[in-house]
């Protein structure tokens, strides 16, 4: 797997595994900084299924398997959204981390309640900090480090 910057060319992947219009993934694409993992384009075509979101795009740039967008405000960057398997979401939730460390900003993501990602961003050093916005009916649950508690091994 590796990661690199979204394309246009994702959306289709990004939408059907969101259930957005693909229109909302493009501007997404355009407005915030985003990020898809995929596979090795010379290795096997695949699926991901990540409970209901799935990823299936060929392509020579390989598969995309997962995506995270997120933006910067004031003295944090917000993680907005993200998807795929756990491995996929360590590796881009690192993105955004490894930005906040460097620019010495907060770091915060919104995680749907009854996601089992959550215990994911638990181990990757977020706290729980209370109730985030609703998203499509589903309550979701705010995570955040603050700026002093990022550690130097995602600095560059």
């Amino acid at each position: 797997m590796r990661i690199r910057d979204a394309l246009e060319s994702d959306g289709d992947a990004i939408a059907a595994a969101t259930d957005r219009p693909r229109s909302v993934v493009i501007d997404t694409i355009h407005e915030r900084s985003v990020r898809v993992a995929v596979t090795d384009p010379m290795g096997e075509g695949h699926r991901v299924d990540s409970g209901t979101e799935q990823f299936e795009r060929r392509s020579d740039e390989g598969d995309v398997i997962g995506f995270v967008a997120f933006d910067a405000s004031g003295n944090t960057v917000h993680v907005s959204d993200f998807a795929g398997d756990e491995a996929a979401v360590r590796r881009l939730l690192d993105e955004p981390r490894r930005f906040a460390t460097r620019e010495s900003m907060s770091l915060e993501v919104v995680v749907p309640v009854d996601d089992d990602v959550r215990s994911v961003v638990s181990e990757m050093g977020f706290e729980a900090v209370g109730s985030g916005p609703r998203f499509a009916g589903r309550e979701t649950a705010r995570y955040r480090i603050e700026a002093d508690d990022l550690t130097e091994e995602y600095e560059e």
